[in-house]
């Protein structure tokens, strides 16, 4: 081979291999997989259920867990049973129980989890359009705020507790 040709070989080799180094960089300054998981992709719920209930209002509750070393906003939800669901806490005005809808919606913390529980924050079912028995599974969809959504099927079950005062215009 002559000399100007191997010259020419070698340009062209270092120059792929120059080509194939920089795209392995970079890739590695790329997004991180975990900066593009989806939200809903990130939150396991156990434990969901749903308070049995002949009209009105209801609520469901269980567990939600982040998985992600990012903070994660559940900012709404829907279910085809309820004309509404919204995110709820409850607070304790000058001795009354109150619950209202939360501003913002729920954040389940860094690699944490935050429980939904009767007399505490909850997805309140506002216009029932039909009964919810014991036993019933109710699918509740929620949505994050990236935008990304998950379904969540809970069993309803019977409960008296915690009845409290609803104070429907108050969003702080």
């Amino acid at each position: 081979m002559a000399r100007s040709q191997l010259i020419r070989s070698a340009g062209i080799t270092a120059f792929a291999a120059v080509a194939v180094a920089s795209a392995a960089l970079l890739g590695a300054c790329g997004t991180d997989s975990a900066d593009t998981t989806r939200d809903a992709d990130a939150i396991s719920v156990s434990q969901p259920w749903v308070k049995a209930a002949d009209s009105g209002m209801t609520a469901a509750f269980g567990v939600l867990e982040n998985s992600t070393g990012s903070d994660v906003r559940l900012v709404s939800a829907s279910s085809d049973v309820a004309d509404s669901v919204e995110p709820h806490e409850v607070i304790d005005e000058g001795g009354t129980t109150t619950m209202r809808a939360k501003a913002g919606g729920f954040v389940i913390p860094a690699n944490g989890s935050l429980t939904l529980d009767p007399g505490g924050e909850h997805l309140m079912f506002m216009g029932l359009k039909k009964p919810i028995r014991a036993g019933d599974s109710v699918r509740v969809t929620v949505r994050f705020a990236d935008g990304s959504t998950t379904n969540i099927d809970a069993i309803a079950r019977d409960f008296d507790g915690n009845q409290e005062n609803y104070a429907p215009s108050e969003h702080k």
